[in-house]
């Protein structure tokens, strides 16, 4: 599920990172702040996908979608514990 977001004003950054780190994309919707606030939630995402993993995409002027990293799928052989599991 695709999470709508809104902010009002830099303190709402809290729900931003909240549900990326759940790994919930996030499309952050910037119409509504200051040219500042809109700089500052820009800068935080962008730490926040360097220092977490994903992509942050610009789809307009005020418009970006957060996407966390994809969880892999490890395979039971990978893990030592678990190889006798595996086919």
């Amino acid at each position: 599920m695709i999470r709508t977001l809104r902010p009002k004003d830099y303190n709402e950054v809290l729900h931003v990172g909240h549900f990326f780190r759940k790994g919930d994309p996030v499309l952050m919707d910037l119409t509504e702040v200051t040219d500042d606030v809109a700089r500052q939630l820009v800068d935080f995402c962008a730490g926040l996908i360097c220092g977490r993993g994903g992509e942050m995409e610009r789809l307009d002027r005020r418009l970006f979608l957060l996407q966390p990293p994809a969880r892999p799928r490890i395979d039971a052989a990978h893990i030592p514990d678990l190889a006798h599991v595996a086919d």
